[in-house]
């Protein structure tokens, strides 16, 4: 034997790298620690009256807002644009699209009727201490001539830089139905849509990273800017529309999943919590749906179907900010300027609940929605004002709420159609919002999916 021989055979093994044994910290314990950090710092600001820490929790908030609101209008239109055109993978696609939409009103009515019953039992707007010289009128005021004229954009630019998301979402679905009739020879479009859509989720997925962050300063500055006394004010008026809420989150929903869908409940919260916890903290529709899809995905929907019912429920389904909201706040705003509401105008406030949820657009804020059924009621557009300082806090609640209905309908829907894989959502556990989740995520999307077969 050779000495080379001997000594190749007496070297050791190369070992290979070990991974870091440092572990890695759950999203859900950084969101919490974010949560308490920004409690803690807004505190020490309001009560200190330290003026740089509460510009320094402003602008860290204010810059994760930007972030996530500049990937919303091209990824709106390229999520919409490719949902409508992957609905030709699936059968049955006029009636899965029928039934989501048969199924989004449905879940609003249910929502605005708990609104309204838990408005007239708590009278919100009693013993407030506010008066209609605490309001003001909004910058921005919605009317439904506004609403309907304003679906159809004056020029393909202006939408995007105004980030008008309901002119977008009209503009995605004209292009998406025509790529659909065109078939083969929108291929290339579509090839491209495709792969600027996997780029604005990889790019979002690093922003969600900054979740943790942003919750230090957002939730700190809403302390340090209005502090606890405010918050005291709008007690009865907070507390309705948390427990509103949480009674369409963890009551109906949960209903509606055991009884149409025959799954189990608790099933659909591990799975989707992720999504849940991140629209809580971003309070953006649009900003959370890559998680919103991919949870929706491993909860057992069909991929085609999810990838149109995910974006479409993301500018479009708002049990929270559309439909419990405004039902509380027009009670509230009705007491505070003495204005007595008839069934009439309940009625009102339930058919714009329905018909005007795409207002709201998805974007962080109900005020549009509020002005729309403020103006149809023929309420003081001034009550709006009394409500802008309190508006973050109710807005975390309230977007929970509309990703998890975002979440849930896909999979009633495919349950009743027959498509839903049991054992995948049976299966489900919850992601790890990283960079490694979103890639798997990519990877998972650019592999084919059967299609469904028709009930």
């Amino acid at each position: 034997m050779s000495p080379s021989a001997e000594t190749s055979e007496s070297a050791p093994a190369p070992q290979r790298p070990t991974a870091s044994r440092i572990p890695k910290i759950p999203f859900w314990v950084q969101i919490l620690t974010g949560l308490a950090l920004g409690v803690l710092l807004g505190w020490v600001a309001k009560s200190g009256d330290v003026g740089w820490l509460t510009t320094t929790l402003q602008h860290i908030g204010d810059l994760f807002v930007q972030l996530l609101k500049l990937a919303v209008a091209p990824l709106v239109f390229f999520a919409i644009l490719v949902s409508i055109t992957n609905l030709r993978q699936v059968n049955n696609a006029a009636r899965l699209a029928s039934r989501t939409l048969l199924w989004f009103m449905v879940t609003s009515l249910i929502a605005v009727a708990i609104g309204l019953a838990i408005g007239l039992l708590s009278n919100p707007g009693a013993g407030t201490g506010l008066t209609p010289k605490d309001g003001k009128l909004p910058d921005h005021a919605g009317s439904w001539i506004d609403f309907l004229t304003g679906i159809v954009p004056t020029d393909i630019i202006t939408p995007f830089t105004e980030l008008n998301v309901l002119q977008i979402v009209f503009m995605a679905a004209v292009a998406g139905i025509a790529a659909l009739q065109l078939g083969e020879k929108a291929e290339p479009v579509l090839a491209i849509s495709r792969s600027v859509l996997e780029l604005l989720q990889k790019a979002l997925w690093w922003v969600i990273r900054l979740a943790p962050i942003g919750t230090v300063g957002l939730i700190g500055n809403a302390i340090a800017t209005y502090g606890w006394n405010l918050i005291g004010k709008y007690a009865t008026f907070t507390v309705d529309i948390y427990v509103g809420c949480a009674i369409v989150l963890f009551g109906v929903y949960p209903l509606l999943l055991s009884t149409v869908a025959k799954v189990n409940p608790l099933q659909f919260f591990r799975g989707a919590w992720p999504a849940i916890q991140l629209a809580f903290v971003s309070r953006s529709s649009v900003g959370t749906m890559p998680v919103t899809q991919q949870v929706t995905q491993r909860l057992g929907v069909p991929r085609e179907y999810a990838s149109f019912a995910v974006p479409f429920g993301s500018t479009t389904k708002m049990d929270g900010c559309a439909s419990i909201y405004p039902a509380i706040a027009a009670i509230f705003i009705a007491q505070i300027f003495d204005v007595q509401l008839s069934i009439g105008d309940y009625l009102l406030i339930a058919f714009v609940s329905v018909i005007g949820s795409a207002a709201t657009a998805g974007l962080t804020g109900a005020t549009v929605m509020l002005t729309l059924t403020l103006s149809t009621l023929g309420l003081p557009l001034e009550g709006v004002g009394l409500l802008m300082a309190i508006d973050p806090i109710l807005d975390m609640m309230r977007t929970a709420t509309n990703v998890a209905g975002q979440a849930v309908i896909p999979i009633l829907v495919s349950a009743r159609e027959k498509i839903l894989d049991r054992d995948a959502y049976n299966g489900a556990r919850s992601i790890s919002l990283d960079g490694a989740a979103a890639g798997e995520a990519e990877a998972h999307a650019s592999v084919p999916a059967p299609a469904p077969a028709a009930a």
